[in-house]
């Protein structure tokens, strides 16, 4: 159904009056939200009398009030520094961490143990190298098998030019 100008007049009217698209396109019938929408921005009637949803109230309940802070009738008393005892302290058990190769699942494997893989991963028995690692993934013995030095490129003698040459001719 088209836009005629009294169907026109009568969105102009709803718009002003404060009516949501939704309620303009039952009103008006066989159009939907989007096409009323898109005639209001066509006529440019952006500005309405009144929104579309009525503002709510700002009623707000009374906040409790606090209770007046009262002065201190006597001072606060700083806590006694502790005296050193005359026996040393206990020390904390230490975890030993097994550095036998093979000893970490993927549960127990922690930040700071060789992530070097052990076996094959389908098997049950698959295990991590676990033992201590300060700088990388994997322990010093692994990190000298997964990270080897660039191979120095030996310099080519005038020789080792024709014999590259001879190739080609």
């Amino acid at each position: 159904m088209g836009w005629t100008d009294e169907r026109v007049d009568t969105l102009k009217r709803l718009w002003q009056d404060g009516l949501s698209a939704s309620q303009i396109a039952k009103q008006l019938g066989g159009v939907t939200r989007n096409a009323v929408i898109g005639k209001v921005h066509r006529l440019g009637l952006s500005g309405r009398a009144t929104p579309s949803k009525p503002a709510r109230p700002a009623f707000k309940p009374p906040r409790a009030q606090r209770p007046a802070a009262q002065a201190p009738s006597q001072p606060r008393r700083i806590a006694e520094p502790v005296t050193a005892q005359a026996s040393a302290p206990t020390p904390l058990p230490v975890r030993v961490i097994d550095e036998a190769p093979g000893s970490a699942t993927v549960l127990t494997l922690g930040a700071h143990m060789c992530k070097w893989p052990i076996g094959d991963p389908s098997s049950d028995n698959f295990t991590f190298c676990g033992r201590r690692q300060t700088d990388g993934p994997y322990c010093g013995e692994h990190a000298s098998v997964a990270y080897q030095p660039a191979q120095s490129r030996k310099r080519s003698g005038p020789n080792d030019l024709a014999r590259s040459l001879r190739r080609y001719i």
